[in-house]
């Protein structure tokens, strides 16, 4: 059953992500400009809750500041939770949203755009109902044309370099001039001014400059300085 008018808010609530979820709703155009603007979207998997506010500073302090944190452990909510509270001057989506539930703890946690491996139509339908912005992955035109049937313009092309990397979102533009793509999967600090030379793509997601285990061991000063020079790469793409 799909959510409807923020229903996502009502499901498996307790007080506490109600107060958490309690958020300012930004416009999602404003959302995708911000992510444009930063032209870098970490992609994020903490293990530890207690991780998430040392990470989100630590990629503030390297000039990042939006995070995708993933669906990939069962701290994702809380961390997002966390983030939102503590740090928020930093943008926090949720990534690898797989399932009605893990968008309603999303949603419940304070998340404010929504990032999906593939392209669930009852995801999408769902997050647009709790009008929350999502982008969904694609890597072929059937997903883009999908994708354009909801009315959006943005898309993750995932995975990446697999996929056919560059050449391949080149030849996507034409048909679908209108579209903007977040490569990610085998993006790093090799490709990446490459992969932001290219117009239609709107920002690249990536995990090297917040290694789990970097993550695992609080080396954040680390995560800031790899952050750093990420953010000088995509000022050069």
């Amino acid at each position: 059953m799909l959510l409807r008018n923020n229903e996502f808010h009502s499901i498996k609530m307790t007080p506490k992500q109600i107060r958490l979820g309690a958020v300012k709703v930004v416009a999602a155009t404003d959302i995708q400009a911000r992510i444009a603007a930063a032209r870098l979207l970490p992609v994020v998997v903490l293990e530890r809750a207690d991780d998430a506010v040392p990470l989100a500073e630590a990629l503030l302090k390297g000039g990042l500041t939006v995070a995708e944190v993933t669906f990939r452990t069962p701290a994702a909510a809380e961390a997002i939770a966390r983030m939102r509270k503590d740090v928020p001057d930093m943008l926090v989506g949720a990534g690898t949203v797989l399932t009605q539930e893990q968008l309603a703890d999303a949603g419940a946690a304070g998340a404010q755009f929504i990032v999906t491996p593939g392209f669930n139509p009852a995801i999408v339908e769902a997050a647009q109902s709790a009008g929350l912005l999502i982008v969904p992955g694609v890597n072929n035109p059937t997903g883009v044309e999908q994708a354009m049937a909801y009315g959006l313009e943005t898309v993750k092309f995932f995975p990446a370099e697999p996929s056919g990397g560059i050449p391949f979102i080149k030849a996507l533009t034409g048909p679908y001039p209108g579209m903007r793509f977040v490569p990610t999967g085998g993006v790093g600090p090799a490709n990446l001014a490459s992969y932001l030379a290219v117009p239609a793509v709107l920002a690249c997601g990536g995990s090297w400059m917040v290694d789990a285990k970097l993550i695992r061991d609080g080396n954040f000063e680390e995560i800031s300085r790899l952050t750093e020079d990420a953010v000088a790469l995509a000022r050069k793409g």
